[in-house]
């Protein structure tokens, strides 16, 4: 269904909806190429429950873009589906840069959430550098230095062009590479070229909250998967550091999406650390 956010319609789907039921919202990482699809296939088990919130962010998926595309909006447009949605605090969850405005969501709205789980992200744009560095190593392919530099710069030219610099970069994600797989991934993908430049041209040089961590009280669960190149390990090291009731869990046969890669794991994992909450108001 099309919501009205914030004078911007999301498109939303709302699983496992039913009476008395707590609220779960996922961000989907990647502005201007993720959707929906990825948290709906990922968080839809916990929908029996939970009443689970997946959305196209603003700027991307099938969602209008009216800007702006900073991280405060999208921090806003989840309190806005929070209170569309009728609930009074939510577990927050988020991957990837969904995991950036997970955490910025936890900073800016700390009475709305009940718990944060996190996926492969990062606190800061210092992991620019380290994937910069795996992607060039890696002996998987040979990457194009030039279209790495405008997908992870943001200066891609059009959406053909976005498209053809995430084709180069995809087999670098999953811990087993499957070209078919890729192949299906790229054109299944949702291509929003001004989001995704403004994401990593403005957006990710000024980020950092390391030093605003220490100011999530509510539980945190953090996960990555070992392989992961692009937020590697490291990263969700310093936030489970930093946050002071986190706790770091590792997928060793996973890349960048341990919850698909690892699902069964990923879900009992999750499972476990949504039991041990206080339930959040339904």
């Amino acid at each position: 269904m099309f919501v009205e956010i914030n004078g911007n319609r999301l498109n939303v789907d709302v699983l496992g909806d039913g009476p008395g039921k707590p609220t779960m919202i996922v961000h989907h990482g990647a502005p201007g190429l993720g959707s929906l699809a990825e948290p709906r296939a990922s968080f839809g088990p916990f929908a029996d429950t939970y009443r689970v919130v997946v959305f196209d962010a603003r700027g991307s998926g099938v969602s209008e873009g009216n800007p702006p595309f900073t991280h405060e909006q999208w921090a806003a447009d989840v309190d806005g589906l929070r209170a569309w949605v009728g609930a009074d605090r939510i577990v927050m969850a988020g991957g990837s840069y969904g995991g950036f405005i997970a955490m910025e969501y936890a900073l800016r709205y700390p009475d709305r959430v009940a718990g944060l789980v996190l996926r492969d992200t990062a606190a800061d744009h210092s992991n620019q550098e380290l994937a910069l560095r795996n992607a060039l190593a890696s002996s998987r392919v040979e990457i194009d230095r030039a279209k790495l530099d405008r997908i992870m710069s943001g200066t891609v030219r059009d959406d053909a062009d976005l498209k053809d610099c995430w084709a180069e970069i995809l087999p670098l994600y999953d811990h087993d590479l499957d070209w078919a797989k890729v192949r299906l991934r790229v054109e299944a993908t949702p291509y929003r070229y001004a989001t995704h430049n403004y994401a990593f041209a403005v957006n990710q040089p000024n980020y950092d909250i390391t030093p605003l961590l220490p100011r999530i009280t509510c539980p945190t669960l953090v996960t990555v998967g070992r392989h992961d190149w692009i937020t590697p390990v490291a990263c969700s090291e310093t936030i489970a550091s930093l946050v002071p009731d986190a706790r770091l869990v590792v997928f060793e046969h996973s890349g960048h999406s341990p919850q698909l890669e690892e699902a069964e794991r990923f879900q009992s994992v999750v499972r476990a650390f949504l039991a041990e909450l206080a339930t959040p108001t339904a």
